[in-house]
């Protein structure tokens, strides 16, 4: 393969790996895994995830993750739902991952992230609440230092 030909070919990878992305922030509430999401774009489970890793710094289930937490955020601020019924208008189908997923990003239980949002971010445009209470991905998993040695 000369390099025009591997290029050409980056450039398509690139462009299904954004369309994974953009279905994942499209449809988050559905039911979504990564064989489902590799097969709209004919790849196999393990190279998307592996592609996309390397594309995007996460896997395709931890950016899912991330956008089910971003918008569980939203809801609990509003205040007028239950954690419970957040989890499942968002998409997810277990209150205890949920709940794990959501204390590692935002590092406060979805309970306690509820009452204390509330009254946070009251009286902000939401547009700025939802920036300045955007979780930070992969807080969980620092980047590992440079070997200089």
């Amino acid at each position: 393969m000369n390099n025009r030909t591997a290029e050409a070919q980056r450039l398509r990878d690139l462009a299904r790996l954004r369309r994974v992305r953009d279905r994942i922030d499209r449809d988050y509430a559905k039911p979504l895994d990564v064989e489902a999401l590799a097969l709209g774009v004919h790849m196999s489970g393990g190279h998307l995830s592996r592609q996309f890793k390397l594309a995007f710094g996460e896997s395709p289930y931890s950016y899912l993750m991330t956008r089910r937490i971003e918008r569980a955020m939203a809801l609990l601020r509003r205040g007028d739902l239950s954690v419970t019924d957040v989890c499942f208008t968002v998409g997810c189908a277990s209150l205890g991952t949920f709940s794990t997923r959501f204390t590692e990003l935002v590092g406060v239980s979805p309970g306690v992230y509820r009452r204390e949002a509330a009254l946070a971010t009251e009286g902000l445009p939401s547009c700025v609440a939802r920036q300045i209470t955007r979780p930070v991905r992969n807080r969980e998993a620092p980047a590992a230092e440079p070997d200089l040695a």
